[in-house]
């Protein structure tokens, strides 16, 4: 019994020391997005999903052959009124390992001043291995302090670029990645494609071989189109009433 019960233990000692931490982190950036929110601010979640092929395809021959497939990194951006007005960005994992989109991140913080005025730039916090516990007596404002940079897989967000337009940029802490309303978003464009890929799917058989063609844009666009400002309304209304309970709790 000891055997199963000292590495369960040891994982919850390790977590918790996290806990106190996390909490000022999210309940720092819940003040800050409601401050800016009082100040005229409108938040709006920016992120990015891999795509990876056999979610498209329907098959997976990686175990089998040892080969890495494809993925695509889909970059976009939602908030309470649907998704923003920008035409989102696909890019091919592989090309992402030498190259970054610098200038990307700028074009979509002109874009939503355009459309919304100065908006409240969300990005999640990706989460850092061999994280070490911060020290006790730290300000809770420093423990919670945006980076200097945010590095997407794809764009590099930058707090000066989003400033430059008029706009603040934050990040969610790790451990509350729900409270990101873009999750559940990507999640429904995820199972739009499981459930409708053989719609965009074109077959040719030979004597020989059979191809297969999947219209892969088409497929991309028609599950984001049908994620509508209605069902973002309800995600925003939901993560709307999250914030409220942690608001309440770590208050």
């Amino acid at each position: 019994m000891l055997h199963f019960a000292n590495p369960l233990l040891r994982n919850f000692t390790i977590r918790s020391q996290f806990d106190s931490f996390k909490r000022k982190q999210c309940l720092q950036y819940l003040k800050t997005l409601r401050t800016l929110q009082y100040d005229g601010f409108k938040p709006v979640f920016f992120g990015e999903t891999d795509i990876p092929e056999s979610l498209v395809s329907g098959e997976d021959f990686g175990d089998r052959y040892f080969i890495q497939n494809p993925t695509w990194c889909i970059v976009h951006a939602g908030g309470s009124q649907g998704w923003v007005p920008w035409k989102y960005r696909m890019f091919l994992r592989d090309e992402l390992c030498y190259r970054q989109e610098d200038s990307l991140f700028s074009e979509f913080c002109d874009m939503v001043k355009k459309a919304y005025g100065k908006c409240a730039i969300v990005v999640k916090e990706k989460r850092q291995h061999g994280e070490m516990r911060p020290k006790e007596d730290r300000e809770s404002e420093d423990q919670s302090r945006a980076p200097s940079v945010i590095n997407l897989t794809s764009i590099v967000c930058c707090p000066e670029v989003a400033r430059s337009c008029g706009h603040e940029l934050l990040f969610l802490p790790f451990p509350y990645n729900y409270l990101n309303p873009l999750d559940s978003a990507w999640s429904s464009l995820k199972w739009f494609i499981i459930n409708n890929r053989k719609q965009f799917c074109l077959q040719s058989i030979d004597s020989v071989y059979s191809y297969q063609c999947i219209l892969f844009s088409d497929l991309i666009s028609k599950g984001i189109e049908r994620i509508s400002p209605g069902k973002w309304k309800t995600i925003t209304n939901k993560v709307r009433r999250w914030e409220n309970y942690y608001l309440g709790k770590f208050s």
